[in-house]
């Protein structure tokens, strides 16, 4: 009855959207778009215009496959393993339900991809800027009027300008951006700038040119890593649907019949539950470990 009332509903929604003009895509993809803005995180929300800028985030369109994909899978696995279509529709409905958390940890890793290129193009140019200015402030100048920069990083390079000239040293600019962006390249280039202006180096030249190589190793070993997890990634989500499907030897050993007539039974409904759950704990943990923490060294 329930299943029932659901297909009517969906018939006179789409007939009512089709009659007055509206394509029920659009009107979906509205809806679901006029949630986001209004209870996504801020955040989220500049994580996610970044990922607009860069191409990288996905298109309505894109997300509507995505649930459709999410919930005939979902919903094809639980059948499989209960052979009832209510379960199936409950699966199916919490499978979906995941996305924004799948689309936020996406974003996150673009994110952090992004900002650690920007810390990379921010460490070479400014030890290329002071080789020329022998000034920490006006290599910092240098880098911002470039243009080479972009927001966050940009603006935060223009913050560690207006301290410097605030406070008359170059020592609260530095903490600011080393605080904000704690990356081991960061704070090593700041840690030796802050030895030159001090100390008064008069030839700094080999030490600047030892920390650029420091510098490409630790973004070489970046890269290597980021190209690692993606070749992890791919193996691992495929070993982790593959395993959903293991319950397809007991149908085999036992019969359709039989192990239709088994999972009437409370412990082997617990025990398929069971199964499901952990297996998904066990996919979202490896989405977890891959989008997160990919641009540090």
């Amino acid at each position: 009855m329930e299943l029932i009332l659901l297909l009517l509903i969906a018939v006179f929604v789409f007939t009512y959207r089709k009659n007055n003009g509206e394509n029920i895509y659009k009107f979906f993809s509205s809806q679901v778009q006029s949630l986001y803005e209004k209870y996504a995180p801020y955040s989220f929300q500049i994580v996610r215009e970044k990922a607009k800028e860069l191409g990288q985030e996905y298109s309505a369109r894109q997300y509507f496959v995505q649930v459709g994909l999410f919930a005939g899978f979902a919903g094809g696995v639980a059948y499989l393993y209960f052979f009832s279509i209510i379960w199936a529709i409950i699966y199916a409905i919490v499978a979906v339900s995941f996305i924004p958390y799948l689309a936020y940890l996406r974003l996150q890793r673009i994110y952090s991809e992004f900002v650690f290129e920007q810390i990379q193009t921010y460490t070479t140019n400014v030890i290329m800027e002071f080789n020329t200015t022998q000034s920490f402030v006006k290599a910092l100048e240098g880098v911002y009027e470039s243009g080479v920069l972009e927001d966050p990083v940009a603006s935060d390079v223009k913050m560690m300008i207006d301290l410097s000239y605030q406070n008359g040293t170059i020592d609260q600019s530095l903490t600011y951006f080393s605080q904000k962006y704690p990356f081991y390249i960061v704070k090593n280039m700041h840690q030796l700038f802050l030895q030159i202006t001090k100390e008064g180096a008069r030839d700094s030249g080999e030490s600047l040119e030892n920390m650029m190589m420091d510098i490409d190793s630790l973004v070489e070993g970046v890269y290597r890593d980021r190209m690692d997890r993606s070749n992890f990634h791919r193996k691992f989500v495929q070993y982790g649907l593959l395993l959903y499907f293991l319950v397809l030897s007991m149908i085999l050993l036992l019969g359709t019949d039989q192990f239709a007539a088994m999972t009437k039974q409370l412990f082997v409904q617990i025990l398929l539950h069971g199964i499901l759950l952990i297996n998904s704990y066990f996919l979202l943990s490896g989405e977890k470990y891959y989008n997160e923490d990919v641009g540090a060294e």
